[in-house]
């Protein structure tokens, strides 16, 4: 019961710990010179030209905040952060919810595609898909939109109960499940009394595809 006790306190701490961390100045663990194969630019935009509108976009950063982040994921810690994507004239972006250095706006981002995934910051990148009918899918689309223009600000607390701020994984689950009339449930993931959304509870869920991935080398 002891050691149960102190694992639970260690992720207590590192779930705190996190969310100051997206406040401070990013810390980059490679170079930000490194020089990109032209064979992963080729491979990058050869799997965009097979993204959907409404795929879930995850990614893996290579910053010190990122790479704390993803030991949030209970089940699968491969990625930091997520967005959903749709194609408008032609053009590839991703809706997502990002603070800190990243984002100095603390609003919804939508960005192109390429600009989300790219190499330089981070390690690599997957595409998720779920099952949604036409309906569902043009409702994601205008929910998404909607709280572009609003400027859905990023929720620092990583606060699950609050709406009218929202945290990366917790915008996607949310606006998943919205689009759904609630018919899709994202399943909470909790460490102690912290109740959050984790990347892996998105991509794990049932009615969740893996596409593709892709990792830099």
């Amino acid at each position: 019961m002891e050691l149960i006790s102190i694992q639970k306190n260690r992720w207590l701490y590192c779930c705190l710990f996190f969310i100051l961390s997206c406040k401070q100045p990013l810390k980059k663990f490679e170079n930000e010179n490194k020089i990109v194969s032209i064979e992963v630019i080729k491979k990058i935009d050869s799997l965009k030209s097979g993204l959907q509108n409404g795929d879930i976009v995850t990614r893996t950063g290579n910053d010190f905040t990122s790479e704390n982040l993803r030991l949030m994921n209970i089940r699968d810690k491969t990625y930091s952060h997520c967005g959903i994507a749709f194609i408008e004239n032609d053009t590839a972006f991703v809706y997502h919810a990002i603070g800190g250095d990243f984002n100095p706006n603390q609003t919804l981002k939508k960005e192109l595609f390429e600009t989300f995934v790219n190499p330089y910051e981070n390690r690599g990148f997957g595409i998720y898909r779920f099952n949604q009918t036409e309906k569902e899918n043009l409702q994601l689309k205008w929910l998404c939109n909607e709280y572009y223009k609003i400027k859905l600000p990023f929720d620092m607390k990583f606060d699950l109960k609050s709406d009218d701020k929202m945290y990366c994984a917790e915008f996607v689950g949310k606006t998943l499940e919205l689009a759904s009339d609630q018919n899709l449930k994202i399943n909470r993931s909790k460490i102690q009394t912290f109740e959050f959304i984790g990347v892996d509870d998105i991509i794990l869920h049932n009615g969740s595809h893996k596409i593709t991935s892709l990792v830099y080398k």
